[in-house]
């Protein structure tokens, strides 16, 4: 199932993505969630960033191959930091290049969805507190996390969060190839077996930290390739089995 959240009629819904359309469901997908007959062509329909998490939780160095790159070491144990929801957009949004920074970069990633609440789990119980999974693009301000020594500011501003374009309940997210395009040149490509940390370890780490509530995200890191953005740049994320994020980037 690809569960979608949509503007039709000037009003938000919740449905499932089927071919060249999307099937409104009522209630919610972390709630009481019930097929429902109406269809909207997805010509017609406006897709929105499929949830809004309370946070994003998201996973630093978590390829080998992105730790390469950066010239840091295999991390032990999963390094997290925390993005605001105000971050959040989604397909088709821009993203806005802020005035403070001289380098914005592109982060391809596969994010984990909550489907209930979660504190403690063990990684062998994860998958049954998930609902699924979606794009994620971790844009990052690289100068300024550079000379902060610290991703806070530099992942923090509004529009540096883009979801979509739908969630994914029925792939395996630990086999699942990754890709990132920018004005339709191959940036990133990897897969997410290449994943330090799976996504059921995790799901454990994090839930030992925090607890997780419906809706809330793990973004599960960035593979190698990583690179800048510039004003007029559309920037593609694909993860197979959900589909096609994209979004133009602006100036402030």
């Amino acid at each position: 199932m690809q569960i979608a959240r949509f503007k039709a009629g000037g009003k938000t819904r919740y449905g499932a993505l089927e071919g060249a359309v999307v099937v409104e469901y009522s209630g919610t997908p972390f709630t009481l969630f019930r097929r429902g007959r109406r269809r909207y062509p997805l010509k017609q329909t406006v897709l929105l960033a499929p949830v809004v998490p309370s946070k994003i939780v998201a996973v630093g160095l978590n390829y080998r191959d992105h730790a390469k790159e950066m010239n840091l070491p295999i991390p032990e144990e999963p390094r997290i930091f925390l993005k605001p929801a105000t971050a959040v957009i989604g397909p088709g949004d821009p993203i806005v290049y802020p005035p403070q920074s001289a380098r914005v970069d592109h982060e391809a990633e596969l994010a984990v969805v909550m489907k209930r609440r979660c504190r403690s789990v063990p990684a062998a119980r994860a998958r049954e507190y998930v609902l699924g999974y979606t794009c994620l693009n971790d844009v990052t301000a690289r100068d300024l996390q550079r000379r902060d020594g610290m991703p806070s500011r530099a992942k923090a501003f509004d529009t540096f969060c883009p979801i979509g374009p739908c969630i994914a309940t029925d792939i395996d997210p630990n086999a699942v190839a990754i890709e990132a395009y920018v004005n339709g040149e191959l940036r990133q490509s990897s897969s997410t077996k290449e994943l330090i940390f799976p996504v059921e370890e995790l799901v454990a780490r994090i839930s030992e930290v925090m607890t997780l509530l419906p809706g809330d995200v793990i973004a599960t890191g960035t593979p190698s390739g990583v690179g800048p953005l510039e004003p007029g740049d559309r920037v593609e994320l694909r993860i197979e089995g959900i589909g096609s994020l994209w979004n133009t980037v602006v100036k402030w």
